[in-house]
C-alpha cells in the first residue's frame, strides 16, 4: 500500500487494522515507501532504489521513464 489520499487512508486504516505508526508509511511518503501485507503481518518498507541501474530501467512503471528506453 503506497501513498493514499486522506479519506482513503482513514477507510483503509480501519478496514485493514493499520496502526497510527504504520500509517506514517502511507502518509506524505515518497516513491519507494509504503506497507507490504503478508498474511496477517504488515511490514513497513523504505526502498530508495538507485535510478542509474539496468534493473531500475527494467522495473520502472513511470511512463515518462519507460518511453525513454
Amino acid at each position: 500500500m503506497l501513498n493514499q489520499a486522506q479519506g482513503d487512508r482513514a477507510i483503509l486504516a480501519k478496514q485493514l487494522n493499520i496502526s497510527p505508526q504504520q500509517m506514517k508509511y502511507v502518509t506524505h511518503t515518497e516513491a519507494g515507501e509504503g506497507l507490504i501485507f503478508y498474511g496477517n503481518v504488515v511490514l513497513p518498507f523504505v526502498d530508495h532504489f538507485p535510478k542509474d541501474t539496468e534493473l531500475y530501467r527494467i522495473m520502472t512503471t513511470k511512463p515518462e521513464e519507460v518511453s525513454s528506453l
